[in-house]
């Protein structure tokens, strides 16, 4: 098997969830989902496995944080500014929120924050690496 990352997110609304990561671009897997989970891939390599509460609680005991804190920020790699543009506004459209933190223009590097419906928070980011200033 190759090297993947699978971010296991817990989510209160399995079915809301679902329709809200599709509208960014992800497909689901069936093979790894059911009625207590969905493996959304966003690439060959990255898949967000959407778990209910009680599936959640299955693998840890450490608690759920309520969704107005942030412990990690997921950023998603996107091919231009306005695939970054595009999916802040799905985000925005679709139950999550669009740019909770100021929007980051470097000129080589172009990001904007969201969050899902349920408070985890996601950077879509472009970034020119031939523009990237040397030091």
């Amino acid at each position: 098997m190759n090297q993947s990352i699978f971010v296991n997110l817990p989510v209160t609304d399995l079915a809301r969830s679902k329709r809200f990561y599709e509208a960014l671009g992800f497909k689901q897997n069936p093979n790894f989902s059911d009625d207590t989970a969905a493996c959304m891939v966003w690439s060959e390599a990255i898949y967000v496995m959407l778990l209910t509460h009680a599936k959640w609680h299955t693998f840890t005991t450490r608690p759920i944080p309520p969704d107005t804190s942030s412990e990690v920020m997921l950023a998603l790699s996107c091919d231009s500014r306005s695939v970054v543009d595009t999916m802040n506004k799905a985000a925005d459209g679709h139950g999550g929120r669009a740019d909770v933190n100021p929007v980051q223009d470097l000129g080589f590097l172009y990001n904007r924050n969201f969050i899902d419906p349920d408070g985890h928070v996601w950077e879509a980011m472009w970034m020119d690496p031939a523009a990237v200033p040397s030091n």
